[in-house]
């Protein structure tokens, strides 16, 4: 894995991560102060984290993590048409398990677990599809990166001594190839979902005592 895509994954699991907070804060302040009289709270406490949560995810993921310059409102309606099936499902499958006895929080971790990897295939496949590096901060490093690398080249010391330098060089072979980006992105969002998991059972022992 090389240093950019290793930086790359690290602000996709920070970015993921922060929107998780953002779902869980904002769901439990709606579900506990806010509208809990109302009827059927989870239903408009899920919706509206979710909301909160999926702006917070897209606009920091497509700027700094993908850097990805496709057209802004053809991206959201894709992943627009993403939540059209999403939500209703998760909305009224939570609300139907809650009216079953379940925990809410066990009912949100569990939504947010199929959120995270049906969004992460989609995502790849849909909305961010041959736009990767394409914004302008992303050309802006890569116009930096030649200038790095002949200065190297510069800096480098040559030995008119040493008697095998002209002497072909055989590439040694490779025990491990190197994965793709996706697979590490997916390790990423396995990480982000064992994190929330962890977080949401803390938070629901919690509120059992």
């Amino acid at each position: 894995m090389n240093k950019k895509e290793f930086w790359r994954a690290v602000k996709f699991v920070l970015f993921s991560i922060s929107a998780g907070i953002v779902q869980v804060v904002s769901f439990t302040l709606l579900q506990e102060v806010v509208i809990k009289d109302v009827t059927q709270p989870y239903g408009w406490s899920y919706f509206i984290s979710l909301t909160l949560s999926v702006v917070w995810n897209f606009t920091f993921n497509r700027k700094f993590t993908f850097k990805s310059a496709n057209n802004v409102p053809i991206a959201m309606l894709k992943v627009l048409g993403y939540y059209v099936v999403f939500t209703p499902v998760s909305i009224f499958g939570g609300i139907a398990l809650v009216n079953l006895g379940w925990n809410p929080y066990l009912v949100l971790a569990i939504s947010m677990v199929v959120n995270f990897v049906t969004e992460y295939i989609f995502d790849g496949l849909v909305v961010f599809r041959n736009s990767i590096d394409t914004n302008d901060i992303a050309q802006k490093q890569a116009q930096k990166t030649p200038k790095r690398m002949s200065q190297r080249k510069h800096q480098r010391p040559t030995n008119p001594h040493k008697s095998n330098e002209n002497k072909p060089r055989i590439p040694k072979k490779c025990k491990f190839q190197a994965k793709s980006p996706q697979k590490y992105l997916r390790t990423c969002f396995i990480f982000r979902c064992l994190v929330h998991v962890f977080c949401l059972c803390n938070q629901i022992a919690i509120l059992s005592q």
